[in-house]
């Protein structure tokens, strides 16, 4: 569930009307609503009764420092997977013992980062990076924390291009070879044997693939935890939010009539599995706790109408939100002004990049909107921002935060002199 509705006619985020927002910091934005992502976590950190949890905020998924501070302070850790999301937690005011560093190509200068500001634990992938881990950690006189990645060569049926936990994967160590890599983790002088920890995928919409992993990995766990004294075992994250069904399933009564895994769901499927376990459990969500959190506002700068098709052309582009060019994914598209009596258009919405792949929705039945309208993509709160790039020399967009009846620039649209800031002509040109 989410904080955007209609009041009215007009779009809502919490008490905000979203066209006041676009009007006043322009477009494209992305606004985000501080309720949703504080009941999104809540409803997580409830889901385990009976298990000892953390919920570990996947960085990724959106790195605003207000965001940070917002989860930060309800309690949250961090996953982190590169040395500068690390700096960005504890510039938000986070803890870096609250943090876990994934990723599968960390530097000696990540690694040493991390050790010297006392990160929870590092997840190693690999027997070359757990040398190069004790090698940093022998350098600093200190025992490196850490849990080898386990990839379980579980199907997580979602997207090819996130899918984590399959043997043909980058990630983490196969499961037969899991003991092993343990094992030599534990004999290492500057390693301390903290955990395991697996992912295998974003976006799932059933709570099977999870238990199956969980079930996989039950083994491995009991016996770390008798041979080196393991504390806990991190499942990943990777629970999915709607889509297709966006604005509806901000009530509770979309839920009750569809079938999609809720977070109570989740957990009921879980909990008897992970608390067999005996150790500390770690969430590791991302799109989950801020993706229905967020839209993209955006304006209409033409309609064009064609024979084949009609397109309506908008501000935003693929450089903004840059999903549904990556992973054809789907985004709602909604008016900030609904107007009933307004004929229906069906169109290709689309943006201003030079590339016929920036385009958000082919052949979308819309309301017709007209030049300098507004609209929001709906569900744009994680891997939005977090992936726009300055392609065709497009400045970044402004970021808003809402609570309430009060909202807030929490990141400032770049100036045209930002687009080129740190480049330099040579002095023989």
């Amino acid at each position: 569930m989410h904080h955007f509705k209609y009041t009215g006619d007009r779009l809502h985020c919490e008490s905000v009307d979203l066209a006041e927002v676009a009007r006043l910091y322009g477009t494209p934005a992305y606004v985000y609503s501080a309720s949703t992502i504080a009941d999104n976590l809540a409803r997580l950190q409830k889901a385990l009764p009976g298990v000892d949890a953390r919920v570990c905020y996947a960085v990724k998924a959106n790195p605003n420092l207000a965001v940070l501070r917002l989860l930060a302070g309800l309690g949250a850790g961090f996953d982190i997977v590169s040395g500068g999301e690390l700096r960005r937690v504890v510039a938000a005011g986070g803890d870096p013992g609250k943090c876990v560093f994934a990723g599968v190509g960390k530097s000696g200068e990540e690694i040493r980062l991390a050790l010297e500001l006392g990160v929870f634990a590092l997840h190693v992938e690999s027997l070359p990076e757990l040398e190069r881990v004790n090698r940093v950690a022998g350098q600093l006189g200190v025992r490196a924390p850490v849990a080898f990645r386990v990839n379980p060569d579980v199907d997580a049926h979602t997207h090819a291009k996130i899918t984590t936990g399959k043997s043909e994967n980058k990630f983490g160590v196969p499961l037969e070879k899991a003991e092993a890599a343990c094992d030599a983790a534990a004999a290492c002088r500057h390693i301390r044997l903290r955990g395991v920890q697996t992912h295998i995928g974003s976006q799932l919409t059933s709570p099977e693939p999870f238990v199956l992993a969980v079930e996989k990995l039950a083994p491995l766990v009991a016996l770390l935890r008798k041979r080196h004294g393991i504390e806990y075992c991190s499942i990943g994250g990777g629970i999915g939010i709607p889509y297709k069904d966006a604005l509806a399933s901000g009530s509770p009564e979309w839920w009750a009539k569809n079938d999609f895994m809720t977070p109570e769901a989740y957990g009921a499927a879980l909990a008897p599995e992970l608390a067999r376990l005996g150790v500390k459990i770690l969430l590791e969500p991302g799109r989950f706790l801020v993706g229905n959190a967020g839209v993209l506002l955006s304006r209409v700068e033409y309609l064009k109408r064609g024979d084949a098709r009609n397109f309506l052309i908008v501000d935003a582009g693929m450089n903004d939100l840059v999903r549904p060019a990556m992973y054809d994914s789907h985004h709602e598209i909604v008016p900030l002004l609904r107007d009933t009596t307004r004929p229906a258009l069906t169109a290709d919405v689309v943006g201003p990049v030079c590339e016929s792949s920036d385009c958000f929705a082919k052949g979308r039945r819309l309301q017709e909107l007209r030049e300098g309208e507004f609209l929001a993509l709906m569900s744009a709160g994680a891997y939005g921002a977090s992936m726009s790039s300055r392609y065709n020399s497009r400045r970044l967009p402004a970021e808003i935060l809402v609570r309430g009846a009060g909202f807030e620039l929490v990141r400032e649209r770049e100036s045209p002199d930002d687009l080129f800031r740190g480049e330099k002509l040579p002095p023989w040109l």
